[in-house]
């Protein structure tokens, strides 16, 4: 163990190091794995020592600038080769992704666009004739991009209305953008790099039938000179609020020929003389399976979100123990982080992070094995059920993980006080580049009416046709003793009760049932009262089957967190801090609920939430001591961070002050001094003489 972390600096935060009742090299060990970890070194190192991706706090650089840095840089993980072709390893994978995230999200963005979500994508849903396109991605022979969301038109992926028309004459489709809204947009990568595009239309046939949306391999610019092809529309969406490095664009398609074999073909395909044949009798089947790789995408913005979080906390964790403010006498000044305030406003996030990296690697293996079915052509009932599970986790994982770091990354900046808001301290990066996993790959409301349908559906089938709930990860297993469980009530006395993760549980699958109990009277009514399913749908969302679905995934992460403590393979030194913080987050996370609680009965008078609330205080008040080493061990190093607030070292003011004076002209006057110096104004002068 000590071979694959190295020691970290002698400085301030050793006051609460030599503090921390767990070694936090043991639990780097215990979350990654040593395989993991040393892939996790072998990447830092090689970056570390390559002057390309030397950067300082808070850096200043031009809009040009950083997508230049950001091209060069992403050239270089080529040359690396840190993944070579042969090895799959979907653990490094995902850690290769997270890594780059942390250093910078534009650079993993734009590096896993073309060989992730294109290459991959070209190779799961395209057959032997698209596997040069492979290569050519792999070599970056040519850059791709994934083109589905069109400017008039996200989340209804049906109503898209680009076209792709085969031509038999030719053996071509004809690609067409019927008007600009039509253009495709949002497209990473596309603005000024991609030579190629995953683009989804409408596929039609030469008798006027369209079949639903298909992708298609269409090339966009020419790969020597980077100058649009003809008959293509292309460019740049400029600045956006964060992930400046990645260059997002647009596209319009005016009569642009491809070639018939350039249809990714395993959903469907059309023969030379036009005939439309596909292994899918079920046109929704077909279409949630051309759909597949955004369930993919979800599942890794869930660990995305967790490693932002990560960031943030790292900083705002470490800043507190070393900021001193205030004390018992004016003599004495305690670090913030001693104060309960601070304690409430950041360790139950820091306990959210620990339960979501169990959930998010539970649900990335299971999406793994997932796709090993579908790769061996597993049609099984088993695998269409796993399927919409995996469909159901992803799309509540990814707005649980994402709303918990934009949150939290938030309470982190303002937990650091005014130092927080310098540029150097990253916080601002962090939340501004966290900002979109709210709403790509699906708004994160938007995809919970996916899980709650899931849940509610379940339910329905059992009074429709009796039988179990259950299913293949065992998500909704418990949901079989709905009448039970809805009869019972919160049974803690104390706050130390409150305490054991089993008292959370319980109140959680309690809160489930009764949400789907409510939510489906609730959508009955609607039924009743409305003239169309989809008005009756619309208005059972707020207070109903959007807390169905939070409550769905919360419970899940803690059952996750909660089985992880108690298998024997988790080491006995851990499992008593890994249980303080997995009993905060149940706590922290039901008392959101409290309301809801005390409405359906579960809660009664003011003693549970009292008791709660204690406990919620109680274990942030034990947690105090550990947080430094707990950060520690998710950490990366100092120049992945990047913070002048957030150094292992904990020389804060002095990591400050030195990111200050070094920068550029930071002890200059400025350019336009004269303007000040000489033209001085008359006032008034400019006033109206009416």
């Amino acid at each position: 163990m000590a071979h694959l972390l190295e020691d970290l600096p002698s400085g301030p935060l050793d006051l609460y190091r030599k503090k921390a009742s767990f070694n936090w090299k043991e639990m780097a060990v215990f979350l990654d794995g040593e395989e993991i970890l040393e892939f996790k070194n072998h990447v830092y190192r090689t970056l570390a020592n390559d002057p390309l991706f030397s950067r300082t706090p808070g850096e200043c650089v031009s809009f040009e600038k950083m997508r230049e840095l950001t091209f060069l840089r992403m050239k270089q993980l080529f040359r690396y080769n840190f993944l070579p072709k042969g090895e799959i390893n979907p653990a490094k994978y995902s850690t290769l992704n997270n890594i780059l995230a942390m250093y910078d999200p534009s650079l993993s963005a734009k590096f896993f666009l073309s060989v992730g979500m294109f290459g991959a994508n070209v190779a799961t849903s395209g057959s032997e004739r698209h596997l040069r396109y492979v290569d050519e991605i792999n070599d970056m022979t040519i850059f791709g991009c994934f083109g589905l969301t069109e400017l008039s038109h996200g989340s209804n992926t049906r109503a898209l209305r680009t076209t792709a028309t085969y031509d038999p004459a030719t053996q071509e489709f004809v690609i067409n953008s019927p008007d600009f809204e039509a253009a495709k947009f949002w497209v990473g990568n596309l603005g000024k790099t991609a030579t190629h595009i995953q683009l989804f239309a409408q596929l039609y046939t030469p008798d006027r039938v369209c079949h639903g949306l298909h992708m298609f391999i269409v090339p966009v610019r020419d790969p020597k000179t980077l100058l649009a092809l003809p008959g293509v529309l292309v460019g740049d969406m400029g600045p956006k609020i964060g992930y400046n490095g990645i260059d997002n664009g647009f596209v319009m398609f005016d009569n642009v020929r491809i070639p018939r074999e350039n249809l990714l073909n395993k959903t469907g395909d059309v023969t030379p003389d036009g005939r439309y044949v596909s292994p899918f009798k079920d046109p929704n089947k077909r279409f949630g399976a051309s759909l597949g790789a955004l369930s993919g995408g979800r599942v890794s913005i869930t660990k995305t979100g967790l490693h932002n979080l990560y960031l943030g906390l790292c900083v705002a964790i470490r800043f507190s123990a070393c900021r001193r403010q205030f004390g018992p006498t004016d003599k004495e000044e305690i670090p913030v982080l001693e104060y309960q305030l601070q304690q409430w406003r950041l360790l139950p996030y820091l306990a959210a992070s620990y339960a979501v990296h169990h959930l998010g690697e539970f649900i990335f293996q299971s999406y793994v094995e997932f796709q090993m079915g579908q790769a061996m052509r597993d049609t099984s009932d088993r695998q269409a059920d796993f399927g919409r599970e995996i469909h159901a986790l992803s799309c509540s994982s990814k707005p649980l993980s994402t709303w918990l770091a934009q949150r939290g990354i938030q309470e982190c900046r303002e937990a650091c006080g005014g130092h927080g808001y310098l540029a150097m301290s990253r916080l601002g990066e962090f939340r501004n580049d966290n900002d979109p996993s709210c709403t790509y790959e699906g708004d994160n409301n938007v995809l919970l009416q996916q899980t709650s349908n899931y849940l509610l559906g379940l339910i329905e089938a059992k009074k429709r046709n009796g039988g179990r709930i259950e299913s293949p990860l065992h998500t909704v297993d418990f949901l079989d003793d709905f009448h039970k469980i809805i009869a019972t009530k919160f049974t803690a006395k104390t706050a130390e009760e409150c305490t054991d993760p089993a008292v959370s549980l319980a109140a959680y699958k309690w809160l489930l049932c009764y949400l789907l109990e409510e939510s489906g009277k609730r959508l009955a009514q609607q039924r009743s009262e409305c003239s169309t399913e989809f008005e009756a749908r619309n208005n059972s969302m707020v207070y109903y089957c959007r807390s169905v679905s939070l409550a769905y995934i919360e419970h899940e992460c803690l059952r996750r967190f909660n089985d992880a403590i108690r298998a024997e393979s988790t080491p006995a030194g851990l499992k008593p801090v890994l249980r303080r913080l997995c009993a905060l987050y149940g706590l922290w996370s039901l008392s959101n609920h409290m309301a809801t609680l005390y409405q359906g009965d579960y809660l009664r008078g003011k003693q549970p939430a009292q008791l709660i609330q204690t406990a919620i205080l109680d274990l942030c008040a034990q947690l105090k001591d550990d947080s430094v080493a707990l950060v520690d061990s998710v950490a990366p190093p100092d120049f992945v961070l990047n913070s002048a607030l957030g150094k292992a070292d904990g020389q804060l003011y002095k990591n400050i002050w030195s990111t200050m004076m070094q920068a550029p002209q930071a002890l200059e006057r400025p350019s336009w001094w004269q303007e000040f110096c000489s033209n001085k104004p008359v006032v008034g002068s400019l006033c109206s003489k009416l």
